[in-house]
């Protein structure tokens, strides 16, 4: 996949923060985060997939998924939107889980580290002449390897992203 040159990636301070100008209006890039069926196709790192993902987008709402990596490897995640401002933001928890939708630890999936237990996600969205501006700010993900490993995550998610918002 290719690298946006218009993305910057800080995994200093307290939390990563992924800035990305995607090459489609904002209604397009929100679309594909707030309709869990366009969600799903995109999600997860350059060749993992999501067979599973439920979600009731609303504030107050969960969402429920599963992500797989080529080997085979499920991990699944949970959390509960925080705050939906139409076409501006989206702040939501995020924790890994079971497939029940349990919270488990990160060493559940064999991950060491400082990890919080329940992570925070916000996002926002803003027009950038005819394009989108979005930003990514995820707090509680431990410092060093674990939180650059995820900056190269979602890179690779938001490559995926960019792919499915041109197509629309």
């Amino acid at each position: 996949m290719s690298v946006n040159t218009e993305t910057t990636i800080d995994t200093k301070g307290d939390a990563l923060t992924i800035t990305r100008v995607f090459d489609a209006p904002r209604e397009r890039v929100w679309k594909a985060w707030s309709d869990p069926n366009l969600l799903q196709q995109w999600w997860g790192p350059e060749h993992f997939t999501v067979p599973a993902y439920t979600a009731d987008f609303r504030e107050g709402g969960q969402y429920h998924y599963c992500m797989r990596s080529p080997e085979g490897q499920d991990y699944w995640g949970v959390g509960v939107y925080q705050e939906i401002v139409p076409m501006e933001r989206i702040v939501y928890t995020d924790a890994f889980a079971d497939e029940k939708g349990n919270s488990v630890t990160a060493a559940h999936y064999g991950m060491d580290g400082d990890w919080a237990d329940e992570l925070i996600v916000t996002l926002t969205f803003e027009d950038h002449d005819g394009r989108t501006r979005f930003t990514l700010r995820h707090t509680g993900l431990p410092q060093g390897q674990h939180r650059e490993m995820c900056g190269i995550g979602w890179s690779e998610s938001f490559d995926k992203l960019e792919t499915l918002v041109k197509s629309s």
